[in-house]
């Protein structure tokens, strides 16, 4: 009798394979996560400057009175009906230093009937301001109401 054949045997006190690391086992998942985290935060950002300056066109004088203009005429109300409210998305700029400054707007307004954008080209002059333009449109209707002319009345 011989010897039994020798079977492969792990050696005494054998360490298990070294387990892989935490990035080595997450990377699929982290990186998809980590880059849309990045392109949300960016884009709230973007949302927080765009909200932040469409508050401050608002809040101006000249955007107040543009607005207030346009809802007290008889022919913008005969267009788009009444209440006539401002839309969200204002643009333009608003330059005001001290008692002087320069507004460029336009501003997106609707009504039951419609929807219209007031055109503001205006300048403050010693806390006054003046409207260099101030008209309505109305989509592709070349038509425009010219806020500062005063209306005609049929006799």
């Amino acid at each position: 009798m011989g010897t039994p054949p020798l079977t492969p045997a792990e050696p005494p006190n054998a360490m298990p394979p070294p387990r892989p690391g935490w990035w080595s086992r997450n990377w699929k998942w982290f990186v998809p996560v980590g880059c849309l985290t990045m392109v949300a935060i960016g884009a709230g950002f973007v949302a927080v400057i765009v909200y932040a300056a469409a508050g401050m066109m608002k809040s101006s004088d000249a955007y107040k009175l543009a607005l207030e203009k346009a809802r007290s005429n008889v022919q913008v109300q005969q267009r788009l009906g009444t209440p006539i409210e401002p839309g969200f998305f204002v643009s333009g700029s608003v330059n005001v230093a001290g008692s002087s400054g320069k507004a460029d707007l336009t501003i997106p307004i609707k009504g039951p009937k419609g929807e219209g954008t007031i055109y503001v080209d205006a300048t403050k002059f010693a806390t006054e301001w003046k409207f260099n333009r101030l008209d309505v449109g109305f989509g592709d209707d070349p038509h425009r109401i010219d806020l500062q002319q005063p209306l005609v009345q049929d006799q």
